[in-house]
């Protein structure tokens, strides 16, 4: 006569989960239908957003990477203006701090 084996051992598992044998065996109490739905809904409500439950074509997947890459070109542009401006008002801070400490 063997003994029933148990599903899992003790120490089996992340050990976040300590050794509790029940984390193992358990079922999800809800559906990810559920939560996906409810995911959909909230995205919907607070962001405007509509997730497509379809494949991309090429062109679409095209479309979106242009407009990431110009969306990049625009703050990358800004950055450097920005930059510019700061730089060019540092530089004549500096200059004129260094002729009024000659002058006197």
């Amino acid at each position: 006569m063997s003994r029933k084996g148990r599903r899992h051992s003790t120490g089996f598992g992340y050990i976040g989960f300590g050794n509790n044998q029940a984390t193992f065996n358990q079922k999800s109490s809800k559906p990810f239908s559920v939560y996906k739905e409810k995911l959909d809904l909230e995205a919907h409500l607070h962001y405007k957003l509509n997730f497509l439950h379809r494949d991309l074509t090429k062109q679409d997947k095209q479309k979106i990477k242009d407009k990431i890459r110009k969306q990049e070109r625009i703050l990358f542009i800004r950055a450097i203006a920005t930059t510019i401006v700061v730089f060019s008002g540092l530089a004549y801070l500096t200059y004129y701090l260094i002729n009024q400490i000659l002058s006197h």
